[in-house]
């Protein structure tokens, strides 16, 4: 009997060490909801700016707008959302309300909405043609309703927020099902306000109830995943220009920029969301926004300034490839469609994106691990690698957290870009690793590389020639959960020309690499072998357009760059302040600054002003102002008006205004005059900053 029972405990026994090896490895700190791994999947969308800020040719309205102005007499939600599609997006986020509180929908909330404008005889609802649209094409909906509205006249009271509430609920019940809710971190600040036209501050951290406010999300709307500066489930990347940190972690603690109090929407250092944080508290993914175009609405001198192709697949590389997702911003016109140029670039980046990554080179490949959890090749070997299950996988035994994958190509091929994904539905693990290929008889290094999470593509600076690849995991936080590895080949292709303008006046073309030719246009035209060819730098003394391309052969050119100057400064003079590196204003370099600002907290140094003599009279319908590019945002004007002169005595103010969303979206700023002026003289009085007590400048330009 004993024997019995001593035999039947070793058979128990030895089932449950077998059944323990058989067990899929523990999952690793935060993991990701249902709705975020489909995000996650959706990897690239894009987000919609129209409004009145498309007619007043602004970024953000102040709230004072008539809505008599919006009339897109051709509205096309099918021409702009299949624009999209074509680029490779899989959904779009519509700008419902923008800071100026005008609600692209009949909404029940204020009479501030598309009801009162001239679209459709005031029957029109574009956020419902979006919505078929979006239907009609099999694309995904998300909607963006701001939190702050500088046109409401309660804005700050607790009655705006049951209004703004309201408006959320309307939303989620009538344009469902949405694949994301879109909260901006703008929030209080000047605006009409009824007519009142004051600065109204709100508590970031409690205003709104977020907490409360988010319950209606996930009520009306669960499958959604909800968007804002701190999540809670998909982080702002903390920039506007389209990148991830190189390392990147979809796991994240939000900390607020003051100690002991609690972050929020608009309220945390939100720079340190560019790379989230290891072993983070949340699983809260980036999302890495960027327009299309230099600004997020729609502006005529922007035409020819789309972002092209390769540059949108650069953009890809460090967003999506750093597993998060990339949310471009699209602009309708005032006509209410896409400009020709906008649909081109995506166009051919979309068909550029299936281009590189049609065929993995990994396939078909012998794998040799260094280790297979328990044996188990069945279950968690390497032939998930390339199945395209994001979350079939290769796993180690628990104690096995650097192992090695020897990859057989069986022959030479040529590649350019690695891709990594782990199953995150286990959680984020590795935290390193290399990738070497046997070249000339030996292991050659040829990546390295941190975090990988839902997705890590790896660039590399030139084709690889090998038929023998090794991955070696060099950290890990838990044993190894990988589900994909892959290798594509970018298609070669001529670096686009560098556009540049001399302090002198000169215009320089240049490339990286060396071309057969360059030639360029200044009339408009797209460049040809048959345009000027560019011999020698030349001057452009009334500015214009320039657009450049490289050349091998008629048939192997480059993309067209464009840069657009304005009136040359040679002979420009700084009148005040009388600064030393005063000069550096007017320089034609992007990369020198301008700055009063100093360590005198009691002193504002408020209002500044810098005067120019541009040495001569000239005809003038826009100035330009450059914010600082070196990543501080100290002296960055947000108010400011402008005076000319042609005597240098007597002045007139020809524009004031604010320079809206400068913070996140440091670019250059035109600002368009009312009509042409002829003047000598002409400065920039700026009566309030970003943060500092004094201002600074990149580069000050007219038009």
């Amino acid at each position: 009997m004993k024997r019995i029972t001593a035999l039947a405990l070793l058979v128990a026994l030895v089932l449950v060490n077998k059944i323990q090896a058989q067990a899929p490895p523990k999952p690793y700190g935060a993991l990701p909801t249902a709705a975020q791994l489909k995000w996650h999947e959706t990897e690239m969308y894009c987000l919609i700016h129209f409004g009145v800020d498309t007619y007043t040719d602004k970024e953000w309205g102040f709230g004072d707008e008539d809505p008599a102005i919006v009339n897109p007499v051709h509205f096309d939600a099918t021409q702009i959302v299949g624009a999209v599609k074509a680029g490779g997006f899989k959904g779009i986020v519509v700008v419902a309300k923008h800071h100026d509180g005008l609600c692209l929908w009949p909404t029940k909330t204020t009479e501030h909405n598309i009801s009162k404008s001239p679209f459709k005889n005031g029957k029109g609802d574009m956020v419902k043609e979006y919505q078929l649209a979006c239907n009609k094409l099999g694309m995904q909906l998300g909607l963006y309703c701001s939190p702050w509205d500088r046109n409401n006249p309660l804005y700050g009271s607790a009655a705006y927020v049951k209004i703004y509430r309201q408006q959320l609920k309307e939303l989620y019940s009538n344009y469902g099902p949405l694949f994301i809710s879109w909260h901006d971190g703008a929030n209080g600040g000047d605006g009409y306000y009824g007519g009142t036209k004051e600065v109204r501050k709100i508590d970031r951290t409690s205003y709104y109830g977020w907490d409360s406010t988010f319950m209606i999300t996930r009520k009306m709307q669960p499958t959604a995943v909800i968007f804002g500066d701190i999540g809670p489930d998909v982080r702002w990347v903390g920039n506007e220009e389209g990148y991830a940190g190189e390392t990147c972690w979809a796991t994240y603690t939000p900390v607020a920029p003051d100690e002991g109090k609690a972050p929020a929407n608009g309220y945390s250092k939100y720079w340190l969301a560019t790379e989230g944080t290891m072993n983070g508290k949340y699983w809260m993914p980036a999302e890495c926004d960027v327009p299309l175009r230099p600004g997020w609405f729609y502006h005529a001198s922007q035409d020819e300034q789309a972002k092209s192709a390769y540059t949108l697949l650069d953009l890809y590389y460090k967003s999506v490839g750093r597993g998060a997702c990339l949310d471009v911003g699209i602009a309708p016109n005032r006509e209410g469609l896409l400009h020709e140029n906008d649909v081109k670039a995506l166009k051919e980046f979309g068909a550029l994106l299936k281009q590189v990554f049609a065929v993995n080179l990994a396939k078909g490949a012998v794998f040799t691990p260094s280790n297979i959890r328990a044996k188990n090749a069945a279950k968690f070997g390497t032939a998930f690698l390339t199945d395209n299950d994001r979350y079939s996988y290769w796993a180690t035994d628990d104690e096995v957290m650097n192992p090695e994958l020897l990859i057989d190509l069986k022959k030479e091929k040529t590649f350019n870009v690695i891709r990594l994904r782990e199953n995150i539905k286990l959680g984020q693990r590795i935290t390193s690793f290399a990738v070497d290929a046997f070249i000339d008889q030996q292991w050659k290094t040829i990546a390295t590389a941190t975090s990988i999470g839902a997705n890590r593509l790896i660039r590399l600076p030139q084709n690889i020639t090998a038929s023998k690849i090794r991955l070696r995991i060099t950290g890990a936080n838990a044993c190894i959960a990988l589900s994909d590895i892959g290798l594509f080949k970018e298609p070669a292709h001529l670096t686009a020309p560098v556009i540049e303008r001399s302090k002198n006046g000169e215009v320089q073309i240049n490339t990286i690499a060396p071309v057969s030719s360059i030639h360029y246009t200044i009339d408009g035209t797209t460049p040809t072998m048959a345009s000027t060819a560019y011999a020698h730098p030349f001057a452009l003394p009334t500015g214009g357009i320039i657009k450049a391309r490289s050349f091998e052969t008629n048939d192997q050119a480059s993309e067209t760059s464009v840069k657009e100057f304005g009136i040359s400064k040679a002979g420009w003079k700084m009148i005040s302040p009388a600064n030393n590196n005063a000069t550096a204003a007017i320089d034609e370099n992007i990369h020198s600054v301008f700055s009063t600002v100093t360590n005198d907290a009691a002193n504002d140094g408020l209002p500044q002003e810098i005067a120019v003599d541009m040495g001569a009279v000239q005809t003038i319908k826009a100035f330009t102002f450059l914010p600082r590019q070196d990543k501080k945002i100290a002296g960055i004007p947000d108010r400011y008006s402008y005076q000319v002169s042609n005597d240098g005595v007597q002045w007139q103010q020809v524009a004031a205004g604010e320079f809206a969303n400068i913070k996140a979206n440091p670019l250059e700023q035109v600002i368009a005059l009312d009509k042409p002026v002829s003047t000598r003289y002409f400065k920039i009085i700026v009566t309030h900053v970003l943060e500092g007590n004094g201002i600074s400048v990149a580069e000050l330009g007219a038009q």
